[in-house]
């Protein structure tokens, strides 16, 4: 559409028009900006961040097209649209894209399963007709039209809407306008926006309110129920009742729709993933999708990996693992990921056929090529002969070729995206670095939910440091401090000079403050443009003594007594200071109490003490003017008046409030799985010394973890619990080295099944309580031979 058009539809004014071209791309993040003539940056001001202030970032990446909230903005030479609200804006603009297409479309809301089903459905479809989905998991205000705004000459379009308030899914409704409709089901997600299951149900109906159809399960009684008040055609089916619409008998082993003759085989027996891949089954059989179509495709489904996995590799790689699925616009999603990482590490693409398009392939791959060139991708490799056309000294016929003939990589980081037909997961096993069957699942949606909480705290003026010592909590420290930097904190803080050099040859730019400096590593300081915190007389003069260029923070003792001026030290320290030509970046102190609310008198005599000590820099103060900063992670929420010029935000980061106050997401899982199960008899020990005893019939699980990977000792013999299948199981006998032993007496388990160490339940806070500790520790003890990765939902 034309950038005039953007007037009429969202109502807004125009501040200013140097042209009326063709807008067709829509951005709402300045970092993800391809710069082509057609885009148009949307800055949305939320409750934690404005986007307002990158529109000079957005112009001076060639974006020559901008909506806007408010007027006090640098004059540029651009198209200017002022709106009362940037998202409804966006959502008014998709409404009228919408307008133009008469193909079915299919919405899918509801408690859980929303992706899954949307990614399963567009996989039936897609064996007969031409579909366009949602990126990922875009459900929300902003995710919905930005992904309705991708439709174009396809058959079919499936979306999934979520909400977590009322009042949000009646503005869904008028963008999406479904055809076709799927409820999933309803549960306990989100649920603290609405005062009942009712009035969830109730709202989430409203997606539906002018729907020709409505698929759900019959035995989802409430959802039905409402629904048949909401719609024109209810749509049940049900594998126990025979009056649904779709009833699915089972039959040695397959559910069978025996109307049609429909016999599908699931790769998977769970009740869950079952139910959601029979909703997708009636909305592709509504939509006309052959039965021998669907029955061979189900049969290939496997669990979707809602996210985007970020995986240590060979030779000092990054695996970035997309490899279930490939679009244009989830490649797009994909590379923005792929930068967020390490901008400044060399990129590497792996790329199959895109089968699910809409455009010719001239045009397709043409996009493609420029899409990666804008994102800064100079390599890549092509599997497949059609796309091979376009990129022939790059491309391999097959996947396996692709292993045999494995180009080398070297300190990469590597998308690796396919469709499932090209089975690109067999790369991601060639590739990845380590085998240990634990791994350390860190959530980066869960940190950013974390940080922008903190933040929202704030007064915009205020700095924050993140501290990322002890390799970043134990979550990983160059894949976490390059997630920060993405995220535009001021500050990294670390505990030795080792760690800064690490980030620094990692690509990170941002500020860094050693909180122990070595004083024989000063030069490294120099060189690396790094920050020093200097609590002693000594540590300063040898500092001067070096004639290395360094910034330094000033640390105060102030009731810790441990690093740390005292204040009879300072005088001494300001006619140091005042003879060099030290620059002092930094002054300041560290509450030891700030989280005990008994010890708040305490908190403020160090504030107090801190203070006073301030009046007397006043002479460094008025020189430097150096950042002050006290308020670690409690302290940010409970003493605000303490905030200064900085904050330091350590454990918060990772989901932990000590005054619970905060909605904070768990960021950290510890999984694994059984490696092998045993039936012992009454009077059979277990594990070393004997410590373990069957006093009756039992089975036991074996899971590949000990004390090596972090699981102490201390959990042995019924203290630590883990959970399989949903049920916690204690620990029989004690931990070793490599293993441990639980018992699942009279439980269904079988090999291979998932276990949580820590997650949502247990949670990291239930293994401190049951040994007694606090959860730094429980964080900082997983071993680094512990696989991570970093997931993107």
């Amino acid at each position: 559409m034309l950038f005039s058009e953007l007037t009429r539809i969202t109502g807004g004014r125009v501040l200013s028009q140097i042209s009326d071209g063709s807008v067709d791309k829509f951005t709402i993040d300045s970092r993800k900006i391809i710069g082509r003539p057609s885009e148009i940056f949307v800055a949305i001001k939320g409750v934690r961040n404005d986007a307002h202030q990158f529109i000079q970032q957005a112009y001076d990446k060639g974006v020559r097209n901008f909506i806007v909230e408010h007027t006090d903005i640098t004059s540029l030479n651009a198209n200017v649209l002022l709106v009362d609200s940037s998202v409804r804006a966006l959502q008014q603009i998709a409404s009228a894209h919408r307008n133009g297409f008469d193909y079915p479309v299919v919405a899918i809301t509801g408690s859980n399963g929303k992706t899954t089903v949307k990614e399963w459905l567009a996989d039936l479809i897609s064996t007969e007709k031409k579909v366009i989905k949602s990126p990922k998991s875009f459900n929300s205000q902003v995710g919905v039209p930005l992904s309705v705004l991708e439709m174009g000459k396809h058959d079919v379009a499936v979306f999934e809407a979520g909400i977590s308030q009322i009042d949000e899914m009646e503005n869904l409704q008028k963008v999406i306008r479904p055809t076709l409709g799927i409820f999933t089901n309803i549960g306990e997600a989100h649920g603290e926006g609405f005062s009942s299951v009712e009035e969830k149900i109730r709202e989430k109906c409203m997606l539906f309110s002018d729907t020709e159809s409505v698929i759900s399960r019959l035995e989802h009684h409430e959802i039905v129920k409402e629904l048949k008040t909401n719609s024109k055609k209810i749509i049940t089916w049900s594998t126990v009742d025979p009056s649904a619409n779709y009833y699915f008998n089972l039959k040695n082993g397959k559910f069978v729709l025996e109307q049609i003759g429909l016999q599908l085989g699931f790769p998977f027996t769970n009740e869950n993933q079952i139910e959601n891949a029979l909703n997708a089954v009636v909305a592709a059989l509504e939509l006309g999708i052959g039965t021998e179509s669907i029955e061979k495709i189900v049969a290939q489904f496997r669990s979707v990996p809602m996210r985007l996995e970020l995986k240590r590799a060979i030779n000092g790689c990054h695996i970035i693992d997309d490899s279930y699925n490939n679009d244009f616009v989830g490649l797009e999603v994909a590379l923005d990921f792929m930068n967020q990482q390490n901008p400044h590490q060399q990129k590497v693409v792996v790329l199959s056929e895109i089968l699910q398009s809409s455009l010719p392939d001239d045009e397709l791959y043409a996009r493609v090529s420029q899409l990666l060139k804008s994102k800064g991708v100079r390599r890549f490799f092509v599997v497949g002969e059609r796309i091979g056309q376009y990129f022939p000294d790059q491309s391999f016929e097959s996947t396996g070729l692709f292993i045999e003939n494995l180009p080398d990589f070297q300190n990469e980081t590597i998308l690796i995206k396919g469709a499932r037909d090209f089975e690109f997961e067999k790369i991601v096993t060639r590739l990845q670095d380590q085998s240990h069957g634990t791994v350390l699942e860190i959530n980066f949606e869960a940190l950013r939910n974390n940080l922008n909480t903190y933040r929202a705290l704030l007064k915009p003026e205020c700095k924050m440091m993140v501290m990322v010592k002890a390799f970043a909590y134990g979550a990983g420290l160059s894949e976490i401090a390059g997630f920060l930097q993405h995220e535009r904190v001021d500050y990294l803080g670390v505990a030795y000079v080792d760690e800064a050099v690490q980030l620094r040859n990692k690509g990170i730019t941002l500020p860094i403050l050693i909180m122990n400096p070595e004083e024989v590593q000063f030069e490294l300081f120099e060189r690396y443009n790094l920050e020093a915190e200097i609590f002693n007389l000594s540590n300063l003069e040898r500092l001067i003594q070096s004639g290395c260029n360094v910034g330094i923070h000033l640390k105060l003792e102030t009731g810790m007594n441990r690093l740390g001026f005292q204040e009879s030290e300072l005088d001494d320290a300001i006619n140091v200071l005042r003879d060099s030509n030290i620059s002092v970046k930094g002054i300041f102190t560290h509450f030891s109490s700030s989280d005990s609310s008994d010890e708040d008198e305490y908190t403020r005599e160090q504030a107090g003490k801190f203070e006073q000590m301030l009046i007397k820099l006043e002479p460094i103060l008025r020189v430097s003017k150096p950042l002050i900063h006290a308020a670690n992670s409690p302290a940010m929420i409970r003493f605000p008046e303490y905030h200064f010029d900085m904050v330091r935000l350590g454990i918060g980061l990772h989901g932990f409030d000590p005054t619970d106050t905060l909605r904070l997401d768990t960021v950290s899982r510890l999984i694994s799985h059984v490696s092998q199960l045993k039936e012992l008899k009454a009077g059979d020990s277990i594990g070393y010394s004997r410590k373990g005893k069957a006093t009756h019939d039992m089975t036991i699980a074996i899971i590949p973890i000990g004390y090596a990977d972090g699981y102490l000792r201390a959990f042995g013999n019924g203290i630590g619990k883990v959970r399989i299948g949903g049920m916690l199981a204690p620990t029989i006998g004690n931990i070793c080295m490599d293993m441990m032993m639980v018992d699942v007496t009279g439980r269904e388990v079988k090999v291979g099944d998932r276990v949580t160490i820590f997650g949502d339940n247990p949670t990291i806070i239930d293994l401190a309580k049951w040994t007694n500790t606090i959860p730094y520790e429980i964080l900082t003890n997983v071993s680094q031979r512990v696989k991570r990765i970093y997931v993107s939902e």
